[in-house]
């Protein structure tokens, strides 16, 4: 327990001197802190697959960072300037979008995030998926004047189609979950030079869906699709609940995911950006497809033949407070947009 602590606030510190820092060398050393940090969290069931993502994750995490540095030295080397929002140099921008993208895991760069969660427990994916995302985001805002827009576009629309196709076939929710996680780092990827307060606004709403949809897979322990089909059992009113919850994540109205998305379509139209809101609007119908067939196996089917899997005994036990209140906002923030989009 004591490990575990340690590692957490080392993950907190990491994050906090990435975000508020100025300076590239500061920002770079909380990336390594966090890196440090999560790697004992992914590797301690001892399992080899554990031990292989845990692996996985330091390399690309190591290639990521050094990439970051290289970037910053190079724009220093030309400019003279130290400071995250003077990436002016067109070079030390193309690698740092690379870096960047290579540590969010965004299309090229995105095959290392299914394995690594894959191999992770819930909790852990839930850390990965959301917490580890929000430094190397932070830079992305910062430098967000001086990126290339059109190779972030085109980076954003992979994402989009990508994390959607590979998704389809999956059986895993873990990796369903990542595949889902990087076509919605493409749509924050997409809007990001044009209005970084509404790629924040949308990372904050993909943060609160995903960890209701986490917390509730862990609840009733659903690793696999299978066992997600025998859960109904166990906890009814939660897989209802998860059923709306997926349903959001999927960005269909009138529940809260619908938000960013209507809200980035809005802005890239003004911005004459009418053909990519269209293909990434069909691309995100992929993402659809598997966020229903998880609706699908959580409450409306029974499994069509005798599975390997016990049915549950009922769970009566409260509901935790946290999931309540996530999966109650990620249902029912739609009626606010008018105030949310005064704010960005």
């Amino acid at each position: 327990p004591q490990a575990k602590v340690i590692f957490i606030i080392s993950l907190l510190l990491g994050t906090t001197i990435t975000i508020s820092s100025n300076h590239w060398v500061m920002a770079w050393t909380g990336l390594e802190i966090n890196t440090l940090a999560v790697l004992p969290l992914i590797s301690k069931s001892h399992h080899p697959r554990a031990i292989e993502a845990a692996t996985k994750y330091f390399l690309t995490q190591s290639a990521a960072s050094a990439l970051v540095l290289f970037a910053s030295m190079t724009n220093a080397w030309h400019t003279g300037q130290w400071d995250i929002t003077q990436l002016t140099h067109p070079v030390s921008s193309s690698i740092m979008t690379a870096a960047i993208s290579m540590k969010l895991g965004l299309v090229p760069f995105h095959f290392w995030f299914p394995e690594v969660l894959q191999g992770s427990s819930l909790t852990t994916g839930l850390l990965l998926s959301t917490i580890m995302k929000f430094p190397p985001l932070t830079l992305l805002l910062m430098t967000s004047q001086s990126l290339n827009s059109s190779l972030l576009t085109t980076m954003a629309i992979l994402s989009v189609a990508i994390g959607g196709w590979t998704g389809l076939n999956q059986t895993q929710t873990r990796e369903i979950m990542a595949f889902s996680s990087i076509s919605h780092l493409g749509w924050m990827a997409i809007i990001i030079t044009y209005s970084p307060k509404l790629a924040l606004l949308n990372f904050y709403l993909y943060i609160m869906i995903t960890a209701a949809v986490f917390l509730t897979l862990n609840t009733v322990k659903a690793l696999k699709l299978s066992t997600l089909m025998t859960s109904w059992t166990k906890t009814p009113s939660l897989n209802a609940i998860l059923l709306l919850t997926l349903l959001s994540l999927a960005g269909l109205p009138p529940l809260t995911g619908f938000l960013p998305k209507w809200l980035i379509i809005q802005e890239l139209t003004k911005q004459d950006m009418a053909p990519a809101a269209v293909v990434i609007s069909l691309l995100s119908l992929l993402g659809l497809f598997f966020y229903l067939r998880l609706a699908y196996c959580s409450t409306i089917t029974l499994p069509p033949h005798t599975t390997n899997h016990m049915k549950s005994w009922h769970n009566n036990k409260p509901v935790n407070f946290s999931i309540a209140a996530l999966t109650t906002m990620s249902l029912l923030l739609l009626p606010i947009t008018p105030v949310i989009s005064t704010i960005t």
